[in-house]
């Protein structure tokens, strides 16, 4: 059965070349257009498509109060079209945080270098957040009492199956059974860190959100964030995490020394690396040349993270498309650190943690909203 697409933009032209390429895979239907936010929002009630594409600026209702309005009655999964520009950042970033999952550029030029490039990028963007849909329509349940176990560095953990995904090509057969954290308390591992690294991409503003502002001030080490992001985006992204974490949250500029309680994401087109030594180091930023498929890309600096602190990284990689971070946490691993990946039903694409669990390097798989309590334990911060 396909997947049923609702396209939502006041202008015709960029309605048609939506519907043209998500029509052009076999997998996707478009069953209906809008041309404002209120027609979406009375057409996402009738029509229950499985997902929709939203613009953010048109008239009679934008696409962030659209969004507002169809998580609030009928959840969907949404992408939406932004431009690239400072005010459609934040644009964008509203929208995410009013509950869309995911955006791309508005003109393709920006999507990939070249047209087949970009209409693959776009299908298959759709094709994955549409995986989402059951969890959103989930009707609530009661959660089971809590295990009075916990996991700990010495403990055996609890082991189930993990159900087949097909995100990003990773997984094309059930993949091993991996350890996941039981419910209840957690206990600390009793290991040392200098550094916290994290890794993200597609859901990834909402999950960052999510677990830095559960972050005291105090907060012992820097932290070092990665996440796939336009260049014009970073800078609004650092600027609202900032407003609403209790650490502080920057940009990360060339040169700059490290700080405890201060997290630095990497600058949008660039790659981010560290110098130095563990209670000495500074921030490098470079280009990264056209050959990475990733600017920032989380291997790049996981890898970086590894050669200066070796054992005393407490590295996670959250929800994402692709496997960029395997690699990286890879070497973090074979260096002694810690590496945690977000758990399969709370991330909005299982690509980038799917690929450290199926490799053996992640040594528990944690839901978004314990992760941050995950950390705290960890740290003997309660």
């Amino acid at each position: 059965m396909s997947v049923k697409v609702l396209v939502v933009d006041d202008s015709s032209f960029f309605r048609r070349r939506v519907s043209e390429i998500i029509n052009g895979d076999p997998r996707l239907e478009v069953i209906d257009c809008a041309v404002n936010g209120k027609e979406a929002v009375d057409k996402a009630a009738k029509l229950k498509p499985d997902v929709i594409t939203m613009d953010i600026e048109m008239p009679v209702m934008d696409g962030i109060t659209a969004v507002r309005e169809i998580m609030r009655t009928n959840p969907t999964p949404i992408l939406m079209f932004s431009s690239l520009t400072h005010d459609g950042a934040k644009a964008t970033l509203d929208a995410l945080d009013a509950g869309a999952l995911d955006f791309l550029p508005k003109k393709f030029e920006d999507i990939a270098r070249n047209r087949d490039d970009a209409v693959k990028l776009l299908q298959q963007r759709v094709n994955e957040i549409a995986r989402k849909r059951t969890f959103m329509r989930r009707p609530a349940v009661t959660p089971a009492p809590a295990m009075a176990t916990s996991l700990s560095s010495g403990a055996t953990p609890t082991r189930t199956p993990t159900r087949p995904m097909a995100s990003s090509g990773l997984a094309t057969a059930t993949p091993p059974a991996r350890p996941v954290t039981p419910m209840g308390r957690f206990k600390a591992s009793g290991k040392r860190y200098q550094l916290t690294a994290i890794g993200t991409s597609t859901g990834g503003p909402v999950a960052l959100q999510k677990v830095l502002s559960a972050l005291p001030a105090n907060y012992p080490m820097p932290i070092l964030l990665i996440q796939h992001m336009p260049s014009t985006f970073t800078s609004a992204f650092a600027q609202r995490l900032n407003g609403l974490c209790k650490i502080s949250v920057k940009e990360a500029q060339d040169g700059e020394p490290l700080k405890a309680g201060t997290a630095y994401l990497a600058p949008g087109g660039m790659q981010m690396m560290i110098d130095g030594r563990p209670g000495a180091t500074r921030v490098k930023i470079i280009d990264g040349g056209d050959r990475m498929n990733y600017k920032p890309c989380v291997d790049v600096t996981f890898g970086s993270a590894a050669n200066v602190y070796g054992d005393k990284v407490l590295s996670m990689v959250l929800t994402g498309m692709g496997a960029d971070g395997r690699d990286g946490a890879r070497m973090l691993k074979q260096q002694g650190s810690t590496v945690w990946a977000q758990d399969e039903d709370s991330c909005v694409v299982y690509g980038m943690p799917q690929a450290v669990a199926k490799a053996g390097i992640s040594t528990e798989d944690l839901p978004l909203d314990r992760i941050a309590e995950r950390i705290l334990v960890e740290l003997n911060l309660v």
